[in-house]
């Protein structure tokens, strides 16, 4: 992923604008589309990173693509062709979300679990959380079928290991002693 510092830097006068117009939610919402949009989209995220491609192309298409997205986005997007940066967009998009969690006490727990999680197991996530930290908590869920079943929770530099692997090695461990 190219120049953090720098998509540092513009997600935060990014938030500042959008703070200063009361949309940083909006803003925030169209950053989530952005990042996932880019991520599970290899055409777009190639065309972005095209050197060869004129800035001018990339911010039409940009605004085609995302045409509902804010206006503080759309500055965005602007500010990206008068830099000729369009290939931080995606970096951008995610340390703007971090940001936006962390000025409004939220702290994203990682969620690994061996196939998608459902409601059931979201809600005993959701109840281990919250013994660990008492700030409002957003899932974000890794899918590793590795860990053949339970889950990994990971918060900040907390981590919470319900798997089954970790209980096979544990077994095993004492089988062994």
């Amino acid at each position: 992923m190219a120049s953090t510092r720098a998509a540092i830097r513009y997600a935060k006068a990014i938030l500042d604008l959008a703070n200063s117009k009361g949309v940083a939610e909006a803003v925030n919402n169209d950053m989530k589309l952005i990042a996932s949009t880019i991520e599970s989209n290899a055409e777009l995220s190639t065309f972005i990173e095209n050197p060869t491609t004129t800035v001018e192309i990339k911010e039409s298409a940009l605004l085609e693509v995302f045409a509902n997205v804010n206006g503080v986005t759309k500055g965005l997007f602007h500010l990206l062709f008068e830099n000729k940066r369009f290939e931080i967009l995606q970096a951008i998009a995610l340390e703007y979300k971090k940001l936006f969690d962390e000025s409004n006490g939220v702290e994203v727990a990682k969620v690994t679990t061996a196939i998608p999680m459902d409601a059931a197991l979201e809600a005993k996530v959701l109840a281990k959380v919250a013994t660990l930290s008492d700030k409002k908590i957003t899932l974000e869920n890794i899918v590793d079928p590795s860990i053949i079943g339970g889950f990994i929770l990971r918060i900040g530099d907390q981590q919470y290991n319900a798997s089954v692997a970790n209980r096979l090695q544990v077994l095993k461990r004492e089988l062994s002693n």
